[in-house]
């Protein structure tokens, strides 16, 4: 597995790893997360954490790009809360690294097939 591959699959996995703790297990509230908590990020989080990993495994740098577009507002908003949940800056920020290294590894082995 490529390197580009591993950041996409670590960083899709870490995201949905998060949101389970986000929703599920959240050591700072003492109840059950909102319904319209959930969606909203099972949509803006979840969702995207899933396309990255398609993304990272069938080496489609566009989709791990709307990866990172779709999940950078609530991400960003995220990052500045005082807690764990920052991470999910460095997740979402982690697909944008994945994408631009799968496609430098495209190129490179095009430039490898042409003999440059």
């Amino acid at each position: 597995m490529r390197i580009a591959q591993r950041i996409g699959v670590v960083s899709s996995i870490g995201t949905m790893i998060l949101w389970i703790i986000l929703v599920l297990l959240n050591p700072y509230i003492h109840e059950r997360a909102e319904n319209d908590v959930i969606i909203n990020t099972l949509f803006t989080l979840f969702v995207p954490a899933c396309v990255a990993l398609l993304a990272s495994t069938i080496k489609k740098p566009s989709l791990m790009f709307i990866a990172f577009v779709w999940s950078l507002p609530i991400s960003l908003y995220m990052t500045m809360s005082p807690s764990i949940f920052k991470l999910f800056g460095v997740t979402s920020f982690m697909y944008l690294i994945s994408g631009i290294v799968t496609i430098r590894e495209i190129r490179s082995r095009q430039k490898q097939r042409i003999g440059f």
